[in-house]
């Protein structure tokens, strides 16, 4: 039996035979119909794709060749059931180039690529398949609201597509389109090779000797693994950073700082022109729709709606902010000097500083909090969270196969024993796997021929492995991270509705940092805290006096952090409010459009640009401010569960119904005012950050 190029009862599609053979378009007959990794081999993928691909056509062309008149039921919902199989072999595929890559992926990646932007394209510029859209659209009779929001979207999405382009305009489009899809993946190709391209090796056991056992341990590891000899660092977040953070060696860190803040910037992997391309092809794409930039293309399809509101809002928060973050730098550089530092106090010297301060202040560290924070244990407390607001239980499923040893795979169920998801659990770095740290799904949520479909969750992370003599212990930053991840995690798990394209995290993007973010604030809660977090070899439980330091350091630093991510907020708008193509120089770019930010001393020779993924090959494109505008809203909305109590089960009842399992079946600003009861002001996150008092 294939694995199901959609049956759509409405309208039938003369479909290719397919090759059973392959794994990837046979169905699976494994439990909860997840992926059989094992089976699928690389050569599998680019025959998976073309008779995908294929089958898509098929479905598209009995859409548009069914005789009888346009009904919701035979265009709108016939569109969104085709692609089926597509869809399984690419949310497979593009999971894996992410999270287990090779040489040999990245290549059928670029093979691919091309094909699936034609095919989108031919989809969206399909006149007779616009004229049954368009048609239904100006007539629907009545809908159920989730299905009015499904016609809304599907016809918004050809509109903003080309679908009303002339011909000559679509060939325009399409040729945009085409040249921005391979310019994005070439970006997150050279920032990936740029980053593994580096590495500091150290021979000197002095220049080590000052750090933390477990920072010389993965940095012993690290050279091990690469047959050096000492210690390695690399430009990865979880080797790059703790050097830089308990480090007393300057040069050092001078140079692994303007390594890793010049990733892409010139060199063998250069991204700089591939910045200004991204950006004017964008801009060219957005002009050919009949906008003005790409912002005000992007945000027409967003919580905030339009550019203004979005540079009103930067604004705001920075007149609110910025003269605390200016204080913050003094107040450090002050601090530094008492320790007999000479000089300007540099961004390669800040996390070292930062922390000492910390330390003193607060007497607060990385390694006073880690062995409170062994990986297993949070994991049971994270679990333990979902369990208390939304009665989920999590089941080790040895059955379910996984894509890489590091891998664990749990069934979720709800209190009353029904089946919601399947939790994949990618922990650890290694040099297949992209930096950071991120949710995805290998499928979505839908109603399918009366038959629920539950949503298959990754959650992928690169915490520091567990070594031979410590387990994997989480700085409170990663303890941050994992519950950040998992309140994307739960969007998923809990998402209902009939349309995969409506549920779960398929939101609008300046909407799907809320529950992530909202999350974050358990961190803080000491009774959150005192359910799991005990010393890894005493069993100790974390003491009342540190959990209080760590509620007192919440703030610490919290102008400046803001004011950063504000600059990566308004960066990202400079790129794309432009209006002219832009051929200057990306470094000079940059430097004028965060000058308004700049809190530390500008170096020259660095540009964030050519490494900014969230923006020029992630999706974030004009639309970075969302994670600042969801911390407005989740300051807001944490307010409730403080106001009625932190596992307060009338209030996650109410955000679970509210907010997380209707997805994007409504607009975002309605579900949240019927959750809160309001709309969100910036003054709640001001507050929370102790500022303006």
């Amino acid at each position: 039996m294939a694995a199901g190029c959609a049956d759509n009862s409405i309208p039938k599609a003369q479909l290719p035979e397919l090759d059973l053979s392959n794994p990837l378009l046979a169905a699976w007959d494994t439990p909860h119909e997840t992926p059989p990794f094992s089976e699928i081999k690389l050569a599998d993928y680019e025959p998976a794709f073309d008779a995908a691909i294929a089958c898509s056509r098929a479905e598209i062309d009995a859409i548009v060749n069914n005789p009888k008149k346009p009904t919701f039921g035979n265009t709108i919902v016939a569109l969104e059931r085709q692609g089926e199989l597509l869809n399984r072999i690419a949310g497979l595929f593009f999971n894996l180039l992410e999270a287990d890559t090779s040489d040999e992926m990245q290549q059928i990646a670029q093979r691919v690529q091309p094909k699936l932007t034609e095919l989108s394209n031919d989809i969206s510029l399909n006149p007779e398949l616009f004229a049954r859209v368009k048609q239904v659209y100006e007539h629907p009779g009545r809908l159920r609201k989730e299905d009015r929001k499904l016609l809304e979207d599907t016809y918004q999405s050809f509109a903003r597509s080309g679908a009303a382009l002339s011909d000559a305009d679509k060939e325009l489009y399409r040729k945009y389109t085409s040249e921005l899809s391979g310019l994005t993946l070439r970006f997150g190709q050279n920032a990936l090779a740029a980053t593994n391209a580096f590495t500091l090796n150290i021979t000197d056991p002095k220049v080590v000797a000052e750090l933390p056992a477990f920072v010389r341990e993965g940095m012993a590891a690290e050279a091990k693994a690469r047959g050096e000899k000492g210690w390695t660092v690399t430009l990865q977040h979880p080797s790059y950073l703790p050097f830089m953070t308990y480090s007393s060696n300057r040069e050092l860190k001078e140079k692994l700082w303007k390594a890793s803040n010049s990733r892409a910037l010139g060199g063998e992997f250069d991204n700089t022109e591939i910045v200004k391309k991204i950006a004017n092809t964008r801009l060219k794409i957005a002009n050919l729709l009949g906008y003005k930039c790409y912002a005000d293309y992007v945000l027409e399809r967003r919580m905030a709606e339009n550019t203004k509101t979005v540079n009103d809002f930067l604004a705001e928060l920075l007149a609110a902010t910025k003269s605390y973050a200016d204080a913050d730098y003094r107040t450090v550089s002050d601090y530094a000097a008492t320790l007999g530092f000479k000089g300007q106090l540099m961004p390669w010297d800040w996390s070292y500083y930062t922390e000492k301060y910390k330390d003193e202040k607060y007497a607060l560290n990385d390694e006073l909090v880690k062995p409170y924070l062994k990986l297993e244990n949070v994991k049971k407390g994270v679990f333990m969270l979902a369990n208390k607001l939304y009665g989920l239980n999590f089941t080790p499923d040895d059955k379910i196969e996984v894509y890489h040893p590091d891998v664990t795979a749990y069934d979720v169920t709800d209190a009353d024993g029904r089946f919601m998801a399947v939790l994949y659990l990618d922990f650890f770095p290694r040099e297949s796997k992209r930096s950071g740290a991120w949710m995805t799904e290998f499928r979505g949520t839908k109603i399918e021929d009366g038959k629920e479909i539950r949503p298959l969750v990754s959650l992928v992370m690169n915490f520091t492995k567990p070594t031979e003599t410590a387990p994997s212990l989480l700085t409170f930053d990663e303890l941050e991270t994992f519950l950040h991840e998992f309140g994307h995690a739960l969007h998923g798990m809990l998402g209902e509705g009939k349309y995969e394209s409506q549920t779960g995290t398929n939101v609008y993007r300046d909407f799907v940092e809320l529950p992530s973010q909202l999350m974050e604030n358990w961190a803080t809660e000491k009774e959150f805290l005192d359910l799991w977090a005990v010393h890894y070899e005493t069993g100790e439980p974390m003491p009342a006096e540190i959990v209080d330091r760590i509620v007192a350091a919440q703030n610490y630093l919290a102008a400046y952090a803001n004011v950063r991510q504000l600059s990566f907020g308004m960066t990202d708008m400079a790129w794309h409010t432009l209006t002219e193509p832009f051929e200057g120089d990306v470094e000079q770019f940059e430097a004028v459009s965060m000058a308004p930010t700049q809190v530390l001393p500008v170096v020259s020779g660095t540009a964030m640009a050519p490494a900014f993924g969230h923006i020029f090959s992630g999706g974030y494109a004009a639309g970075y401010y969302g994670y600042k505008w969801a911390e407005v809203l989740e300051a807001d909305a944490f307010s409730l569960f403080k106001e009625k109590g932190i596992f307060n089960r009338e209030a996650a009842s109410s955000f679970r119904e509210n907010v997380l399992s209707k997805g994007g079946t409504e607009h975002p600003m309605e579900l949240y005012v019927r959750f809160r009861g309001h709309k969100p002001e910036t003054r709640a996150l001001i507050e929370k950050m102790g500022l303006g008092k």
